[in-house]
């Protein structure tokens, strides 16, 4: 018997620590070689850490929401015959960044915000036949052994409902919330015992990772800045005609939402205004009024809310601007969204889509001054030279840091906004 150190690697970004976020085993396991350990967190990149040896685990470093120092011990193994040699720190097996998918985002999608796990076949009993059990084919192994992709939340919403990953068809490269509600409405929601109307029960769930990150920024930016808000309605057909045009004739540009327009505006008008694309140091009393916009756009992912960041969105198309959207959502999703792409936005949009509702107040993400909302697009009857109209609206709604950021000036920015978003052609000229 030996005992094998299995070391935190250096897993990027220049970091010294990691937060421990899961564990997937406990003192006393056997493990299998590429077994997943445990999910560790940098920032906001999660990183699965699978064992390079079989054995039985012997120890771990800490409990969830630790932080591990790099080149640490985080489990030890006892192995049959001499130890194996570790591996160095900087380098890890296989290490896969979990995800979703923005649904979702992926924290669901978190939701708001890419795992690794071997098929639940692994767990099943050993037989109890005493003569040794024939070795499968090769394509029977390695069915048994595949590793199937899914975010952290959708893993745990299929060990709820009993159903093993491996089994559930996707037309991507891994298992989303959408490929179960398909599997289940595929068995006639046979696996799953919820709904029936009996209560579940109580869950303790400790906040750490993301959730906890998230937590801690937007407690602290209640505590010091003072927000206001402000609603605006804004006139939306010409808007939507506009876009619905556009999209007939777009060829191999990707599919135009409303959220490249509004970016579009947004850059406009925050140009105008610029104590609105600021950023503040309260601790040094300094206001920074930015020249470029750098967009964060707000991203739900399985693990939570991410916002991805738009460098220079001011010198965008709308069609240059939805692929960019495209990238960055799936790169917060799936966990690949670099340190770059994910830090220094100078204003920040967020938008539930058609579950918007009809006003919200979203909270400054800090050193920003100021953040949007957009909310859901309805159709109304609508009084225009006398005459009622059916129109189609929606309502932004805009939160303000006091300190920096006057009433006054907050109206004032919207109503620029609306002068071009209610005016498509204005919108879209150089």
């Amino acid at each position: 018997m030996a005992t094998y150190q299995f070391k935190l690697p250096d897993i990027g970004e220049g970091i010294a620590e990691a937060e421990i976020v899961a564990w997937h085993v406990k003192v006393g396991d056997t493990v299998e070689e590429d077994q997943q350990l445990a999910d560790m967190m940098t920032d906001k990149a999660t990183v699965e850490m699978e064992s390079p040896v079989a054995g039985k685990v012997t120890k771990l470093a800490g409990e969830v929401g630790d932080q591990i120092a790099i080149g640490s011990v985080l489990v030890e193994i006892e192995t049959e015959g001499a130890a194996p040699v570790p591996e160095p720190a900087g380098e890890s097996r296989d290490e896969q960044p979990l995800a979703d998918g923005m649904a979702e985002p992926t924290p669901a999608q978190a939701e708001e915000i890419p795992v690794t796990a071997t098929a639940d076949a692994q767990s099943a009993p050993k037989s109890q036949v005493s003569a040794p059990a024939p070795r499968p084919e090769p394509e029977t192994e390695a069915a048994t052994r595949a590793q199937v992709l899914a975010s952290p939340a959708v893993r745990a919403r299929a060990r709820d409902l009993g159903i093993d990953l491996a089994q559930v068809k996707t037309g991507s490269d891994r298992v989303r919330h959408a490929d179960l509600d398909a599997y289940l409405l595929y068995n006639g929601g046979s696996v799953s015992a919820r709904g029936s109307g009996s209560p579940r029960a109580d869950e303790t769930i400790k906040v750490v990772g993301l959730r906890r990150k998230i937590a801690e920024n937007m407690a602290e930016a209640k505590r010091r800045i003072p927000h206001f808000a402000l609603v605006e309605e804004f006139d939306v057909s010409d808007l939507e005609d506009t876009r619905a045009m556009m999209n007939r004739d777009r060829g191999s540009n990707p599919k135009l939402t409303v959220l490249p327009f509004l970016i579009t505006a947004l850059s406009k008008a925050l140009g105008e205004w610029p104590m609105i694309n600021a950023t503040y140091d309260d601790d040094a009393n300094v206001v920074t009024r930015h020249g470029a916009l750098h967009m964060g756009v707000a991203t739900q992912t399985d693990g939570g809310l991410m916002v991805p960041v738009i460098r220079n969105a001011q010198g965008m198309s709308v069609w240059q601007l939805a692929s960019e959207i495209l990238r960055l959502s799936e790169a917060a999703r799936t966990g690949k969204a670099s340190r770059e792409e994910l830090t220094g936005p100078t204003f920040t949009i967020s938008s539930l889509g058609p579950m918007g509702g009809i006003a919200s107040t979203p909270v400054i993400n800090p050193p920003q001054v100021a953040t949007i909302a957009v909310n859901k697009v309805e159709q109304k009857v609508v009084v225009i030279d006398d005459e009622l109209e059916v129109r189609k609206r929606m309502n932004l709604s805009l939160s303000c840091d006091h300190r920096v950021v006057d009433g006054w000036d907050a109206a004032s920015f919207m109503q620029a906004l609306k002068g071009y978003i209610e005016n498509p052609l204005r919108l879209l000229s150089a």
